[in-house]
């Protein structure tokens, strides 16, 4: 089987940014809407260091959203990733409340939920009626995978098939592989460096791992 996770290493983020710009661009979103960057600590007092890290969906393997969507648009690949049908979401917003991590968000303005972009080139389409009001989130820029695949691309080691926060990134803070694969790039950063997870205590299993040492 293939799981796919990503992993963000604390010790090397900068906060720059270059992530979320870049899902904000490829998804014809508002900065900051599916990624967020979080500062986990301040500097003072002296010699305490100053942490950021950015979050989005989680791709938990007990997905919550999941078990509460009353239509059952939010779904469970069987690679882990977690999406939405846009065409069953009803933007009831069950899944909003369900999720701990605040990673879904219903945007309200027409915009292009499936535009196969990279940073310099931007869709132009637009979405549909009843593409608007609907419950959005990160999905691993799944289309990029896909296509990847279909090109013999290995997803977390060739750009074109690797979601596009995780190639901007200016710090090279960001990995993305099968967790399944003992050989995989992001397997091989596990075993190197000590990671955690946010919310283990709400058991969702979530496949976004930090590194922190």
């Amino acid at each position: 089987m293939t799981r796919w996770a990503m992993v963000i290493d604390l010790t090397s983020c900068i906060g720059c940014k270059a992530c979320i710009v870049a899902c904000s661009h490829a998804n014809g979103i508002p900065e900051g809407l599916w990624r967020k960057l979080n500062t986990i600590s301040e500097p003072p007092p002296p010699g305490r260091k100053r942490l950021l890290a950015t979050r989005s969906c989680m791709h938990c393997e007990d997905p919550p959203c999941k078990a509460v969507c009353p239509t059952g648009a939010t779904f469970q690949r069987t690679d882990g990733i977690v999406e939405i049908d846009y065409n069953k979401c009803v933007g009831c917003g069950y899944c909003i409340l369900a999720c701990p991590y605040d990673a879904r968000v219903i945007y309200r303005y027409s915009h292009c939920f499936e535009a196969d972009t990279t940073f310099n080139e931007l869709s132009e389409c637009k979405a549909s009626e009843k593409q608007e009001g609907v419950c959005t989130k990160c999905n691993f820029c799944v289309t990029r995978i896909e296509k990847g695949l279909e090109k013999n691309l290995i997803p977390g080691v060739d750009d074109d098939a690797t979601p596009l926060c995780v190639v901007t990134c200016s710090s090279g803070a960001l990995y993305f592989g099968d967790l399944d694969d003992p050989q995989s790039n992001i397997s091989q950063i596990m075993i190197k460096h000590q990671t955690f997870r946010l919310f283990t205590e709400v058991e969702t299993g979530p496949s976004v791992y930090y590194i922190i040492e």
